[in-house]
């Protein structure tokens, strides 16, 4: 019997699934990651502790169902995007641990960049060069904005405060990575990115489909330290005998939500797809050409493979499945599971209403200076009026978003998957 095997590394937990020659899944495991919070809005994750998961999760599931590794074909890897790390060349030791995508260390430099007179003047620029030439690229660059989502101001951050880090970089001696980037690179030693998780960092130009000449420019990016951006199938490698039993072949790997779209079977432009995890995300096909928002939905790239390349564009909230967590954490609800009931046992909030925002409030609103809150909260207020609160408070978030697709797109959602 021949396998597939599937290797998904997400912000909290990894899972690694095995399907057999009918695509059915006939093994799987999962292990939860430990998030890291050293100092007030830093969130990290530790690689040594990744890598020991990511492992245990791998050789759990082949002897667990005794599976012997030199029948699995050929495996697939997603992750999280956005989140990175840099590490010496040389000596591969890591100059900081995984800086997450929810991470808030770089906000004043968000700030501070974004009411620059050189962020102005890019945009400004953007805007004349635009009425003339009509140009989507230049009216994405009429309302560029940084956004603590992204790769961005935090690597800046690293860059300024880690020690001997942009030295070694200036003498080529520094490697930058997300977590698939750090992954194949510790399955194959290459040093390689494909195109859905570049474009997620915010320093690839979905445009050009290159690493963005202004970003590094301005920000004093060093270029050498990014990886090679390739196509989202193809030849990464192989996996070698003394890790897993068997040499296994790299034939894919996607940014965690372009692999959503990709397995929801969103294909024709105006698809649309929703994920609703650690964060949420509503991402629509956009077909050949990457869409140039106004509102703060931002355009990358879904996948390359050969000659076809697919855009999409994308709207997230960052709190969701996070705070179920620290509902659990601080007493309102004992077990998730319980929350549905406890909602649908009130018929209202009783006028309570709950502001999703540990990580700000992205389009379109794009506060990141915004913060979470219940308002209204009175004598009357039961437990499960604070529960409903918070859960209608992510479909509202997630209606924000549909609105903001359909004022900016041209598409008509029939159908979400």
């Amino acid at each position: 019997m021949r396998y597939v095997a599937a290797l998904d590394v997400g912000t909290t937990t990894v899972r690694f699934h095995i399907l057999n020659d009918k695509a059915i899944t006939i093994a799987s495991s999962a292990e939860k990651i430990d998030l890291l919070y050293p100092e007030v809005g830093f969130v990290e994750i530790d690689p040594d502790h990744l890598w020991r998961i990511i492992v245990k999760v791998i050789k759990d599931t082949l002897d667990h169902n005794k599976i012997d590794p030199k029948n699995i074909v050929c495996i697939g890897i997603s992750s999280q995007r956005s989140s990175f790390i840099t590490w010496n060349i040389k000596t591969g030791k890591y100059y900081h641990r995984f800086i997450t995508w929810k991470d808030q260390r770089a906000t004043a430099l968000v700030k501070e960049w974004n009411q620059s007179l050189t962020m102005k003047g890019l945009r400004m620029g953007s805007r004349i060069l635009y009425t003339f030439t009509r140009n989507k690229r230049f009216l994405a660059g009429s309302v560029l904005k940084f956004m603590n989502l992204q790769v961005t101001l935090k690597l800046v951050w690293v860059l300024q405060n880690i020690p001997g880090l942009r030295e070694a970089a200036s003498n080529g001696e520094v490697a930058f990575g997300g977590v698939d980037c750090w992954l194949l690179n510790k399955l194959t030693g290459k040093h390689i990115m494909d195109v859905s998780c570049a474009s997620a960092t915010g320093i690839f130009d979905p445009f050009t489909m290159e690493w963005a000449d202004w970003a590094l420019n301005i920000l004093k990016l060093p270029r050498n330290i990014f990886p090679e951006v390739v196509d989202t199938a193809g030849n990464f490698g192989v996996i070698p005998k003394d890790i897993f039993g068997a040499e296994i072949p790299i034939c894919c790997s996607m940014a965690d939500q372009a692999a959503s779209l990709f397995g929801s079977g969103c294909f024709k432009p105006g698809d649309l797809k929703i994920t609703m995890g650690t964060g949420t995300f509503m991402n629509v096909n956009t077909g050949q050409e990457p869409h140039a928002s106004v509102a703060g939905l931002y355009p990358i790239v879904g996948w390359r493979i050969g000659k076809e390349i697919v855009y999409v564009v994308e709207g997230s909230s960052s709190d969701t499945g996070i705070l179920i967590d620290w509902a659990k954490s601080i007493g309102i609800v004992n077990n998730v599971s319980e929350t549905s009931d406890m909602a649908n046992s009130v018929k209202d909030t009783d006028g309570v209403y709950f502001v999703p925002a540990f990580s700000g409030l992205q389009a379109p609103i794009n506060d990141y200076t915004a913060a979470t809150g219940f308002f209204g909260l009175k004598p009357t207020t039961k437990k499960e009026h604070i529960v409903r609160a918070l859960l209608e408070s992510l479909v509202f978030r997630l209606q924000l978003l549909h609105e903001c697709l359909c004022k900016e797109t041209s598409f008509t959602y029939y159908k979400i998957k």
